[in-house]
């Protein structure tokens, strides 16, 4: 079996209420490439199961056979694990046909073919688009798109309020036409201030300043409330003591050295002071130890560090301040 098969059979043989837990710190590409897993895993014998129990949880007790029942198992799991609203899509793109259609799709395609498939729409729909995705998604596609439409479609999804449903399915029926499917949007809420704040918070260092300055040129007050609402590195230094802590304990040392190059000082204080005095010296001879980083290094190290302040955010582990909510 693959690892996604082995992971799969050991969610089935939890409890719901475990597995929700389980499912409540993974990404929604990793729930949902887990949910079809499930689904799909029938007919495991009772040897297989005790090997992949096995290699996981020595004192597991051997489960019964497997199968039977699994997409109300996963409906139940997911709704404890997302809530009923945000797993009603989720569960509809496993469960109904176990594929996804129309701008829905567009979430599981990598970021450059999505910018090729829009690139030569009109900024307004691709802005309805980008508002659609995952925020590093919409980030990493808007990179393959011109300088002068980033701008122009960032502008665009801050000033979204959702659009009426028939527009928004009519759209979706464009997409879905090309993919050879047929599944209408459940809701037609998207962008708005937070969302193009999120997005801007996964763009590269000075692409972001790019964006916001081309915005500002155009309406000044909104590209205040969008830098306002963004999230980097050097917030942290505002989060309180306990986040802090608690970011700490999940940030491996020699990812934060690196990432400590490009931050700003009190940022190093806030880290340094949440730190014993022995952990601290070792964090600073790591640094001296070094010697020059890249950029771009000490650029990916930082973004690491922030994609798992989100996750523990999102996951209610820790409260940012109250700057950050677009980040949350």
């Amino acid at each position: 079996m693959s690892g996604v098969q082995r992971a799969a059979v050991v969610l089935l043989s939890l409890g719901e209420a475990q597995a929700a837990e389980v499912l409540k710190h993974m990404s929604a590409k990793e729930v949902q490439k887990l949910g079809v897993a499930m689904t799909s895993v029938s007919g495991v014998s009772r040897e297989s199961v005790g090997k992949v129990i096995d290699q996981f949880v020595d004192t597991l007790a051997q489960p019964s056979g497997l199968g039977s029942g699994a997409d109300e198992y996963v409906r139940a799991v997911l709704v404890q694990a997302l809530g009923e609203e945000r797993a009603s899509g989720l569960i509809d793109r496993i469960l109904l046909g176990r594929n996804t259609s129309g701008l829905d799709t567009l979430k599981w395609m990598e970021p450059r073919a999505i910018a090729d498939l829009v690139r030569n729409e009109h900024p307004q729909i691709i802005a309805i688009v980008m508002a659609h995705l995952e925020s590093d998604q919409a980030a990493e596609a808007l990179k393959c798109l011109p300088d002068r439409v980033r701008a122009d479609v960032l502008l665009r999804i801050a000033t979204l309020d959702g659009i009426p449903p028939n527009a928004l399915n009519e759209l979706n029926d464009v997409m879905a036409r090309q993919f050879a499917g047929a599944q209408n949007l459940k809701s037609s809420s998207v962008g708005g201030v937070k969302v193009a704040a999120n997005i801007l918070n996964f763009m590269d260092s000075g692409q972001d300043e790019q964006i916001l300055g081309a915005i500002g040129e155009v309406d000044g007050e909104l590209g205040v409330r969008i830098r306002d609402l963004m999230f980097v590195f050097d917030n942290l230094a505002e989060i309180d003591d306990r986040a802090m802590q608690a970011i700490l304990r999940e940030v491996p040392n020699d990812k934060l050295s690196v990432a400590l190059r490009g931050a700003e000082a009190k940022v190093r204080e806030k880290i340094t002071s949440n730190m014993s005095q022995r952990a601290a010296e070792i964090l600073v001879e790591d640094m001296e130890a070094r010697g020059p980083v890249r950029l771009a290094e000490v650029e990916a190290a930082q973004k690491e560090i922030l994609s798992l302040v989100r996750k523990m955010a999102d996951a209610g582990t820790i409260q940012l301040a109250a700057k950050a909510e677009a980040f949350v």
